[in-house]
């Protein structure tokens, strides 16, 4: 059986001009991480021009044993950086995605039992209503020809799902909007930003900064008007209160302070939860039901799988562990397209990096991008091939090389939840559609900037099957 190849850039040459690899750049992170292999492990290093007026370096780390080291065994030596907290701030505020130290300690332990307790189980039902919302929304958008731009689909989707299982409603159609334009309006600016910023600009000097300021405050004001709404009905003491995510952030507490999250707090966090569970969410779904539609002999198995599994009722949360095949779909489309292409930390002393010593605050971009496709760990590694999972070799490649949520003491505290709405979602587009690609659109391009996403969109035809 040959195995679907989907598309990826192409290596840049040996040594572009300095314009050339900035033009590049500025239109996706993925330029800096094509001048690394995709077939043995290293580190590589890139020089930026700085207006401190001495070069500075940035580390392309694609060696696995490296990347453990930074992200798990050492963890500590290596934090976020400071530029990174500066981009997300206007959206995320001080949540565990920007801090470090004991503030991000105490943070993790209050975010982590509030996730715990807000189980898969327990959200199950919510995204399942977002689901079926969903899907009553691709059928009128399909039409009669059929063609449907999937990633704008699963976008609006993985806010509803937000919406749901953090806030107990529905994003409405106005919010959604609002909250999508802002992101990305957030993102192309924040991104750019952080390309700039590598050359220790100034942040005030460069152009739409305000522009930025103002997106993720637009989407932050989309996130507080339901967390007033719940402020506001506990403060009334109204009785019967919905048991969910954000329920669960108010009433955790520190072990070791006694403290929760004050109103400011919560906000940065339900910011974070949105900005880690929607876009990550909806580019791992677009991807994955482009490759559905490149493979129908998976995509045959994988809706066999569902037929089988949930019959002809209402898919429950019952099936989910059973739907090995729809999961490991999933799992591929991370594998091959990643939601963060590069996972960025910062050096907090000298340290070896390959042939090179680093300093102090040279950044360290650990590329998933390229450690999911090194063919020296990856059997087939370009191609799409969901059942490496159930391999010995690809068990090893996992253990090795896999990191879609990263690893460590910063692993993102949501991946069971990702994937379980993910699987629900695909099993409920399997069971009612065939996927074929649009032969009038071009292959998706993929460009990243905070995340990954298609230039030119993911557009699939869908063609109702017989019950």
């Amino acid at each position: 059986m040959s195995l679907f190849v989907p598309p990826k850039p192409a290596p840049l040459p040996e040594k572009p001009g300095l314009l050339k690899r900035a033009r590049l750049i500025a239109r996706s992170s993925l330029a800096v991480l094509q001048s690394g292999s995709y077939a043995a492990p290293g580190v590589g290093r890139m020089a930026v021009p700085s207006v401190r007026g001495r070069r500075r370096w940035v580390y392309q780390v694609r060696d696995p044993a490296c990347a453990r080291d930074i992200l798990v065994n050492r963890a500590g030596d290596f934090p976020k950086g400071e530029l990174m907290g500066w981009m997300l701030r206007p959206l995320t505020g001080d949540s565990i995605f920007t801090t470090n130290g004991e503030v991000w300690r105490r943070q993790r332990r209050l975010v982590d039992p509030a996730l715990e307790q807000a189980r898969v189980r327990e959200s199950f039902a919510r995204m399942r209503e977002a689901a079926e919302t969903a899907l009553q929304g691709l059928e009128r958008s399909a039409g009669p020809g059929g063609a449907v731009r999937v990633d704008d689909a699963m976008t609006v989707f993985a806010a509803d799902v937000i919406f749901r299982t953090i806030f107990s409603e529905p994003i409405a159609e106005a919010e959604a909007r609002e909250a999508i334009a802002a992101f990305e309006a957030f993102q192309d600016l924040a991104y750019a930003h952080g390309m700039i910023g590598l050359s220790g600009l100034p942040g005030w000097l460069m152009p739409g900064t305000w522009a930025r300021m103002r997106a993720g405050k637009r989407l932050r004001r989309v996130l507080k008007r339901p967390l007033d709404r719940r402020l506001a009905r506990v403060a009334a003491g109204e009785p019967d209160l919905p048991t969910d995510i954000l329920a669960s952030l108010m009433a955790s507490r520190d072990p070791e302070t006694g403290t929760g999250f004050s109103p400011d707090e919560l906000l940065d966090q339900v910011s974070m939860l949105f900005l880690a569970g929607h876009e990550t969410s909806a580019s791992g779904l677009a991807w994955a039901l482009y490759l559905l539609a490149e493979a129908p002999d998976v995509q045959a198995r994988a809706r066999a799988e569902v037929k089988a599994v949930v019959g002809g009722g209402s898919i429950a949360f019952e099936h989910m562990k059973r739907l090995g095949l729809v999961r490991d779909v999933f799992r591929e489309a991370l594998r091959l397209y990643p939601p963060v292409t590069t996972v960025v930390r910062e050096c907090a002393r000298p340290e070896p990096m390959g042939r090179h010593q680093a300093r102090p605050g040279d950044p360290l971009f650990v590329a998933p991008w390229i450690l999911h496709r090194l063919s020296s760990v990856w059997p087939n590694a370009d191609a799409f091939d969901p059942d490496r999972f159930d391999t010995p070799e690809g068990r090893e490649a996992v253990r090795q090389a896999y990191l879609p949520f990263s690893l460590g003491p910063r692993v993102c505290p949501g991946a069971a939840f990702a994937l379980q709405e993910a699987t629900l979602m695909l099993a409920l587009i399997l069971g009612r559609f065939e996927l074929t690609r649009d032969e009038a659109w071009p292959p998706p391009e993929p460009v990243a900037k905070l995340t990954l996403r298609s230039a030119n969109g993911v557009t699939v035809r869908l063609t109702p099957v017989s019950p």
